[in-house]
């Protein structure tokens, strides 16, 4: 059985830093990119990140480039989300997602989700 989990959420003051990490069991992932999003309250989900579990070749969506760096640990089958100078807009609750594409359009599998949020 596939499970993501994430970890690191919590309640940060604007301009802070959180580091969201993914873990993965059940299966490897060595053809898959692993990624991030997030939904805030009432919005849609927003894709963040990709990273190739293979290559670590990464892919940014326009929510994610600038502040935010996605990685990998392939010994520990953690993905990371590095975000930095976190503003009042990121709040949100992230999610870690499967896909077989790099702009991961049809996820696989989903993580639970963790809160992120930014407080003044």
């Amino acid at each position: 059985q596939v499970q993501l989990v994430e970890s690191g959420g919590g309640l940060v003051q604007a301009g802070g830093s959180l580091r969201l990490s993914c873990t993965a069991s059940g299966r490897t992932f060595s053809s898959y990119f692993m990624g991030w999003f997030r939904q805030a309250p009432g919005k849609e989900r927003e894709f963040i990140a990709s990273i190739s579990w293979s290559d670590a070749a990464k892919y940014y969506a326009d929510s994610g480039k600038g502040r935010f760096t996605i990685s990998r640990d392939n010994a520990k089958n953690t993905m990371y989300l590095q975000m930095n100078n976190l503003k009042l807009e990121d709040t949100a609750v992230y999610y870690c997602a499967v896909d077989r594409g790099v702009t991961m359009s049809r996820p696989d599998y989903w993580g639970q989700g963790t809160q992120v949020t930014v407080s003044s």
